[in-house]
């Protein structure tokens, strides 16, 4: 595969804190969370679509069908994640919604292992651990094991496995298909999906006050085109273990600006999980890393040595 010309660290760093932003814009608007999620990705997909038509439709032709069903799943796997992540948001705070929602390297971890056979070494492990510990330190004291906050911490946690299962067929996808087109026809499907769901459900499509207006505008431009966009860039030189830890720091940057913007309490367990998920992440890039390296190395050397 060839070597990417920009560091797919430092753009996964960009998508993180781009995604950051999501529960804010979410929980400062009023629709109904099937009407945010639906607006967020339908916007998303018409300002993919231009590029998509002027530089990419000629690709529709040469999808197998294998990717075709393995996009269309993604694009259901993505709708259902925000359906549940946002409904989580009406019940928790954003701390504990955000923690579960990234808590993906235990479910990705798994997927990677039995699914494309990646092996991970003991310090990739233990990295992992760390920064999973340092997620939920920072929600220890908002978890509350009764009523609605059990509720919303339990939508969460089914759209933290929901968003995981949608990077790994992402991961093999996008080895195959260019970024604009997979995109696209992600966020087209799941636009589909979430309609019906709203409709459904009954949730209006309209009227809402302009913020409202402002903020599914945010939430396509700013955590989907320049967070989940750059994922899938990302995945095509980076696993989805490897995203999915990048992303535990999303939760760091969400207690930032909800103490900013929402007002809401930062305890020095957030404080404290907040080092722990660093010191985890930069643990595991810093093997991931090492680890490539030394396979480039044996790669050159078996090349010389024949």
């Amino acid at each position: 595969m060839q070597e990417p010309r920009v560091n797919p660290y430092f753009i996964m760093a960009i998508g993180v804190i781009s995604v950051s932003t999501s529960a804010i814009f979410v929980k400062l608007s009023t629709a109904p969370s099937g009407v945010i999620a639906f607006y967020r990705i339908l916007f998303s997909a018409v300002l993919t679509l231009p590029i998509f038509l002027i530089k990419y439709r000629h690709e529709l032709k040469s999808i197998s069908k294998r990717d075709w069903i393995y996009t269309i799943l993604s694009g259901i796997f993505l709708a259902f994640h925000f359906i549940l992540w946002f409904e989580s948001l009406n019940y928790t705070s954003v701390a504990s919604s955000t923690v579960l929602v990234t808590l993906q390297p235990l479910f990705a971890f798994a997927g990677t292992f039995f699914f494309f056979k990646e092996k991970y070494s003991k310090t990739a492990v233990l990295s992992g651990i760390i920064a999973v510990a340092g997620s939920v330190l920072i929600s220890w004291g908002d978890f509350r094991v009764s009523g609605e906050a059990l509720w919303g911490d339990i939508l969460a946690l089914i759209a933290c496995l929901l968003v995981t299962v949608y990077m790994l067929f992402g991961q093999t996808v996008r080895k195959r298909i260019s970024l604009i087109t997979y995109t696209f026809l992600v966020y087209a499907i799941s636009s589909v999906v979430l309609l019906g769901y709203v409709l459904s459900a009954g949730e209006p499509l309209g009227p809402y006050p302009v913020s409202d207006w402002v903020y599914f505008s945010l939430l396509a431009v700013v955590p989907t085109l320049l967070g989940h966009t750059l994922f899938n860039w990302s995945i095509k030189w980076l696993s989805a273990s490897t995203i999915s830890m990048g992303i535990l720091f999303e939760p760091v940057g969400a207690t930032i600006l909800a103490y900013y913007l929402l007002k809401e309490q930062v305890l020095w367990t957030q404080i404290s999980g907040a080092v722990i998920v660093l010191g985890g992440i930069i643990l595991f890039i810093l093997n991931e890393r090492k680890t490539k390296l030394r396979i480039k190395l044996e790669n050159q050397q078996a090349v010389q040595s024949v």
